[in-house]
């Protein structure tokens, strides 16, 4: 829960409303200067229209060296960063043959898969020989190999379900497979802060769609309620079927669902669950199986278990795991699976390998010492952030800690200054947050050590107290009290 103080509020607010006030001013004199200039439309009407990209102009563009920061190595504990440079005030940017060795603290990298591994890289090496980067057919003609039947056979295994089904990218898995599960006539509750591709998914069923509180399962009992009891629009009838959406780990604020809560509720008004575990599986739980082993929910009673490979698997992609009759339909009627093509094959046997040294079938127990360094990592690392003032954002277990912003000057700021001191993390604003609510999302990875971890604290640290973000210095003098009582004790 954000705790947005009054006065940070307010400055906030200024902050932006002094941005937009310059930027409709320069917008002024700017089609003054243009107006005796011959467009080069010749007719046609302009795609961007002046005010649509407006934030885009004023805002990003002023500070989009914060964003898209190329790398040349892979995104393991430490990584290069490609430095740029700009001649015309931050419009384009150009590419340096200058490179800076970062602690990575953004990337998704939770078990450290996405560097080179001594189990999983020789037999991507070898997949790639055997299969080459790409089937360059979907599943239905050409593109269906041996190794994609092996990872739905072993992702089903995995997370406890009878069936599952590949897709080539996470975004497309929530996108393309929630318009195939329900439709005109169907009813979806949605968490109000779900990933843009359940809500552009929702969007493309063509089934009504509400919103409940985040993670509140008293509101969305009242949802249910209300629109059972309502039924459709106009015609009053009961909705064909009833589809709750959560997500394991919430992507932007590092919060565990409260599944077991919301579990009962579906069950008591007979809703299906969609649950979303592109942050969660592999990242939590004793053996990386997902906020069900968590909380202890039982897989069987989770209707449709999305995820990832990008995060704690080290490849690209995502599955649906469900009941084989589901997964039948899905295999028969989604888009996604019929033209789409196919995993690369490469990329599907790193998550084979990936998943097998998390069960230990690899023959070590590297696996558990991930998953137990993933768990020690992300806890000490959000307690000090606590213990030094910041507000952080998220729950214990979880590998995504976002730090609160909220000022507009203040994104750049701290992604400027941390990269300067070799720290590289990830700021987050307007339109993928709420426009008073800009953060960092610092990601954990179970490659980074105990001096890794140190060493960002203490760049962030001092970054905090430069640009003003310990918004609970009251933390801080718990400490030094505590430390005082200690040596007079």
């Amino acid at each position: 829960m954000v705790r947005l103080p009054y006065l940070t509020a307010l400055t906030t607010l200024f902050s932006y409303g002094l941005l937009f006030a310059f930027g409709h001013f320069r917008d002024f004199f700017r089609r003054i200067l243009d107006a005796g200039k011959s467009s080069n439309l010749k007719g046609y009407a302009p795609i961007c229209l002046g005010y649509e990209d407006f934030y885009t102009r004023r805002l990003y563009l002023r500070i989009q060296d914060c964003f898209g920061r190329p790398i040349a190595s892979a995104p393991d504990a430490w990584f290069d960063v490609v430095e740029r440079q700009s001649n015309d005030g931050n419009k384009t940017l150009q590419r340096t043959t200058k490179t800076s060795k970062c602690l990575n603290l953004g990337s998704y990298n939770y078990l450290g898969f996405a560097a080179a591994d001594e189990y999983c890289t020789p037999r991507v090496i070898e997949s790639l020989k055997k299969y080459s980067a790409s089937t360059c057919s979907a599943r239905v003609d050409g593109g269906n190999t041996k190794l994609h039947t092996e990872l739905e056979e072993l992702v089903a295994r995995f997370v406890g379900k009878p069936a599952a089904i590949l897709f080539g990218m996470g975004y497309v898995t929530n996108s393309a497979i929630i318009p195939i599960l329900i439709g005109k006539g169907g009813l979806i509750v949605s968490d109000s802060l779900n990933h843009i591709s359940i809500v552009n998914g929702a969007r493309g069923s063509g089934a009504t769609v509400r919103v409940f509180q985040h993670n509140n399962p008293a509101h969305l009992e009242d949802v249910l309620r209300e629109q059972i009891a309502g039924g459709q629009p106009r015609t009053h009838r009961p909705w064909k079927k009833i589809i709750v959406i959560v997500e394991g780990i919430y992507s932007m604020e590092g919060e565990l669902c409260n599944l077991p809560e919301i579990m009962a509720v579906c069950k008591k008004y007979k809703a299906y669950t969609y649950l979303d575990e592109a942050h969660s599986i592999g990242a939590v739980g004793k053996t990386g199986r997902g906020v069900c082993e968590l909380l202890g929910v039982d897989p069987a009673d989770v209707d449709i278990m999305m995820g990832t490979f990008t995060k704690s698997f080290g490849s690209c992609g995502g599955y649906i795991a469900a009941s084989k009759e589901i997964i039948h339909h899905l295999k028969h009627a989604c888009p996604a699976h019929i033209y789409a093509t196919s995993m690369s094959p490469p990329a599907v046997q790193q998550v084979i390998s990936a998943i097998k040294v998390v069960l230990g079938e690899d023959g070590s127990n590297r696996g558990a010492k991930k998953l137990a360094q993933i768990r020690e990592n992300s806890n000490f690392f959000r307690s000090e952030l606590q213990k030094m003032g910041f507000e952080v954002l998220g729950d214990n277990d979880s590998p995504v800690m976002p730090i609160m912003l909220y000022n507009p000057a203040k994104i750049p700021a701290f992604s400027r200054e941390c990269l300067r001191q070799n720290v590289a993390v990830v700021t987050v604003a307007f339109p993928a947050t709420p426009l008073l609510l800009a953060r960092a999302r610092i990601c954990i990875s179970a490659s980074q050590s105990r001096e890794d971890l140190i060493k960002g604290l203490e760049v962030i640290s001092k970054v905090g107290d430069l640009i003003g973000i310990k918004y609970f210095p009251v933390e801080q003098e718990k400490i030094a009290s505590v430390d005082k009582l200690k040596k007079i004790e």
